[in-house]
């Protein structure tokens, strides 16, 4: 509940860019910075930067309390939205401080990860991460209460929606074991040491950056595709975006589920096979309806089989360590979810098409298939 709360409030800016752009009179290119600066930028940079050290915090002072003051944080930029939403400077900062709440999911997996038995880790794990459909819940939500009730609603609601959470985590969450006391001086960059010495590590930080950074790309960048190639209304294409989240957050659990069952190497290797032949399928029959919305979805599937699994992994290699590599794995994550559109973009304007985008990802996905068939024990 928690993280989805705090994912539908990172992700509302997005959904409001219509009614924002008539609201403050924005040019095409003033909107689009609006929406990449907060939430690409603020996840990304901010968000992304802060899931190193807090996923370390929470190793050492326990998730319930590094939560409840993320949480607490990340209610006052979406407060102040519902009163400063007039000028497109005051949305700018205040969406980049809101990008801190995509920090959340570092500190979760540390919460969430000593409360199981390792056999158990990949489908509890799952479950947490479908807390990342608060971006669906967002897109679905948030035009429909702004058209009834006008702009300041959405960010009221988000805020709501968090204070609600934080209170109702505060009070009922416990950490699995009081985290041990400190004697010494406290060094957030020694547990990253692993990152010096294991190639695990950073397998994972690929196995992340194509599954998670793929659904994130994909989710973002798939309604331009629909308007601009198929000539879909926004309304239709964002709802087709949302269906694709859907189905990714739903397989998600999944993925921890058979993680759990038949070692997370094997689903990570078929979800990365997947998606090479998907990716080259849309780079030639993406101009079709029928083909792309079928291959679309299926991708979807697979990439969350693919987040289900991949923290699995990380508990299972890394028990000692989880918050450290967990912030490490998530914020490649968040930057996979940045290039992508970035590359889209550049490749559609200097061919017209979007053909080298598509084999960009089979490549990445192929390295991924590479290095989880070479890393690691087969059991893991």
């Amino acid at each position: 509940m928690a993280f989805t709360a705090c994912f539908y409030d990172w992700s509302i800016i997005g959904p409001l860019s219509p009614d924002l752009q008539m609201h403050l009179g924005l040019s095409e290119f003033q909107t689009a910075a609006m929406v990449a600066v907060p939430v690409l930028l603020g996840s990304v940079l901010l968000g992304s930067v802060l899931r190193v050290p807090l996923g370390l915090l929470a190793d050492l002072y326990g998730g319930r309390r590094v939560f409840v003051i993320l949480m607490s944080f990340s209610i006052v930029p979406i407060a102040a939205l519902s009163v400063w939403h007039g000028s497109l400077a005051s949305m700018i900062a205040l969406g980049f401080l809101l990008g801190i709440a995509g920090a959340s999911f570092a500190v979760g997996v540390v919460f969430v990860n000593g409360w199981y038995a390792p056999e158990r880790r990949g489908f509890a794990l799952g479950v947490y991460g479908m807390g990342m459909g608060g971006t669906v819940l967002a897109a679905l939500s948030a035009p429909r209460i702004s058209s009834h009730y006008g702009l300041r609603a959405p960010f009221l609601v988000a805020a709501g929606l968090l204070l609600a959470s934080t209170v109702v985590f505060a009070v009922m969450a416990r950490d699995a074991r009081t985290p041990a006391p400190r004697t010494g001086p406290l060094n957030l960059l020694a547990p990253l040491a692993v990152f010096r010495t294991s190639s695990r590590a950073w397998a994972l930080t690929l196995f992340y950056f194509l599954s998670f950074g793929g659904f994130v790309a994909m989710f973002l960048y798939l309604p331009k595709l629909l308007v601009g190639v198929h000539g879909l209304t926004k309304t239709d294409a964002g709802s087709r975006a949302a269906g694709f989240a859907l189905l990714a957050v739903l397989a998600r659990p999944v993925g921890g589920w058979l993680a759990d069952r038949i070692a997370a190497q094997r689903v990570l290797r078929l979800c990365f096979a997947a998606t090479v032949v998907l990716a080259v399928l849309l780079a030639f029959t993406y101009e079709h309806m029928v083909p792309l919305t079928i291959e679309c979805l299926t991708l979807a599937i697979f990439l969350g089989l693919g987040t289900g699994a991949v923290f699995k992994l990380v508990a299972h290699w890394f028990p000692e360590q989880v918050g450290a590599v967990t912030g490490v794995v998530g914020a490649a994550g968040g930057l996979g979810g940045f290039f992508p559109p970035l590359v889209m973009a550049t490749v559609k304007s200097a061919t017209g098409s979007y053909t080298i985008g598509f084999l960009l990802l089979a490549a990445v996905a192929a390295a991924a298939l590479v290095v989880a068939a070479r890393v690691g024990d087969p059991a893991g």
